[in-house]
């Protein structure tokens, strides 16, 4: 069974840190562009930052750039998201997706696969 699993979200304190992390099952990880992305409440799904197959291309919204940092370790299956200087802004359910074809879109509709997400809460 395919399956995408996101873990390390939780509540931060502004200006705080979390590292989320993507891991596969079921299939290789290194034949995805791996994209994440993230859902407020009452908004719509935004993606933020891809990353090529290798890990040496990169993709990112202006909204998080010089914050948020992608990266991946193809050996452990395991995508991460490095994100810092979290504002409240960034609360959300935030979400990994795999796309075969590695368009390096921030369209939710180029993505094959999908987890299930992690919260995000950025809050004093």
């Amino acid at each position: 069974q395919l399956q995408l699993v996101e873990s390390g979200g939780g509540l931060v304190q502004p200006g705080g840190s979390l590292r989320l992390s993507c891991t596969a099952s079921g299939f290789t990880l290194e034949d995805y562009a791996i994209g994440w992305f993230r859902q407020a409440p009452g908004k719509v799904r935004e993606g933020i930052l891809c990353i090529s197959r290798s890990g040496g291309s990169f993709n990112g919204a202006d909204s998080v750039k010089g914050r948020f940092a992608i990266s991946r370790d193809n050996a452990k299956n395991t995508v991460y998201l490095q994100m810092n200087s979290l504002r409240p802004e960034d609360t959300a359910t935030y979400y990994c997706a795999a796309d075969y074809l590695a368009t390096m879109s921030l369209s939710s509709t180029d993505y094959n696969y999908w987890g299930q997400g992690t919260q995000v809460t950025v809050s004093s």
